[in-house]
């Protein structure tokens, strides 16, 4: 990882840059894909999979003998795991539920606001270089808590055609049957569009690589909704002398072996402290079974030696990370300075694979800086909030000369009339 001693603020945006391909090229690559499942439907989609998973399949949809199976295959002690994860993500989840509340706004006049559901629901869950197993119950676990009636889940296979059994195992953990092997572009565009096999939904979730990213942007401007821009992951750790340099280079390097184009930054006030984490990262690095993957993600890393707080605040607002680790001694202070973050892991003890697996967060969260504006997955990511009224004649006649000029100032003269009418019709004094 390469060290930036005291960068001036007119760097900042060059180093803090993602290591992303330009957009138009991906997109250009990815169009052709979704253009092909629309048109063509299962055959297209069997031809991609054939072309880019090297797996040839009959039908896409997984059957109920192969989720069998994964209850046989999934080890007790992971499946153990997977309850706890299960029982916290609920937890945490669960509690987001919003209660409906009336409002009276001026005597007779009432509102509110109720969630329902999206009826139909598609998540896309990563399988190539690992099998998120976690995504599905960090996905699954809002959509049947929102009461979702739909939920359409799709994951690339492997050559053999076959999906790992942890992640059928965790679908049928959190109520999902409906699971098909499609991966990559061709699997948010079967979800999209719709094919013979594979339904059509109102939204689409989950994390994927950039053409996973790109054809999730692509269908969201036909009309297609989605959770948000969620790419390649990233990470900024916070932290000050006291930080244990063993715990920081291994939460750089969790981040870094998600992929080739993750990204791991370390911020801090304290040299020695960087030149420490810089030689531990090496020695970790060498003993983890995809080094080879993660150097190439610490390649694109970056440690910053910052003059003072004031300035690490500000650049951590600046980067506006995925996630972001405060492992210093004041944490839940220095938090409260930061409002640009997807999840926030407090102190030292707190590493993000916690947020992950198992703490209860959701770790499907915004990337490339979109926190400056988007938030993570949650339980209203899975509902349409609709708001209602109720005026009674009471009410109208309390409002209605307001609607009134307020349309006539506006010169809409059939939304003044719609008040007048009722207002002449409740006095009755006059004819309509």
């Amino acid at each position: 990882m390469r060290t930036y001693i005291h960068p001036s603020r007119d760097q900042w945006p060059e180093l803090l840059a993602r290591p992303v391909m330009d957009f138009a090229e991906i997109e250009a690559r990815v169009q052709p894909i979704l253009e092909a499942v629309r048109t063509e439907g299962d055959a297209a989609l069997k031809q991609l999979t054939e072309k880019f998973d090297g797996a040839r399949l009959s039908s896409p949809r997984v059957t109920e003998e192969e989720l069998q199976d994964a209850r046989h295959l999934v080890k007790d002690h992971l499946k153990q795991a997977m309850h706890v994860a299960h029982r916290n993500i609920e937890t945490f989840h669960a509690a987001q539920r919003e209660n409906s509340t009336r409002i009276e706004t001026v005597p007779g006049v009432t509102c509110w606001r109720e969630s329902k559901a999206i009826e139909k629901v598609g998540l896309y869950i990563p399988g190539g270089t690992a099998p998120l197993f976690s995504t599905v119950l960090m996905l699954g676990v809002p959509a049947a808590l929102a009461g979702c009636r739909e939920v359409v889940l799709c994951t690339p296979p492997n050559r053999e055609g076959k999906v790992h059994p942890a992640i059928l195992y965790a679908a049928q953990l959190a109520g999902i049957t409906r699971i098909y092997k499609a991966g990559g572009a061709q699997a948010i565009a079967a979800m999209a569009f719709g094919t013979e096999s594979i339904p059509q939904v109102y939204k689409i979730f989950g994390p994927g690589n950039q053409y996973v990213t790109a054809a999730k942007q692509l269908v969201n401007r036909l009309g297609v909704a989605i959770d948000m821009p969620a790419g390649p992951s990233e990470v900024a750790v916070v932290a000050d002398a006291d930080a244990p340099v063993p715990f920081i280079a291994a939460d750089l390097l969790s981040q870094a072996e998600h992929g080739v184009d993750s990204q791991a930054m370390l911020l801090t006030t304290h040299a020695p402290l960087a030149e420490a984490v810089t030689l531990e990262v090496e020695r970790q690095l060498a003993q983890l079974p995809r080094r080879e993957m993660a150097a190439q993600s610490i390649a694109n890393s970056r440690i910053f030696v910052l003059a003072n707080e004031d300035e690490l605040v500000d650049m951590v607002n600046a980067y506006a990370a995925e996630h972001l680790i405060l492992a210093t001694h004041n944490a839940e202070m220095l938090a409260e300075r930061i409002h640009t973050a997807g999840s926030v892991f407090l102190g030292y003890f707190t590493p993000e694979s916690a947020g992950d697996y198992a703490s209860g967060t959701n770790h499907t969260l915004p990337t490339n800086g979109f926190a400056r504006a988007w938030s993570g997955v949650s339980l209203d990511s899975f509902v349409k909030k609709i708001t209602y009224q109720h005026i009674s004649p009471e009410g109208l006649q309390n409002l209605g000369p307001v609607i009134e000029e307020l349309a006539t100032a506006e010169e809409l003269e059939a939304h003044r009339m719609a008040v007048t009418y009722r207002l002449l019709y409740l006095n009755r004094d006059e004819e309509v």
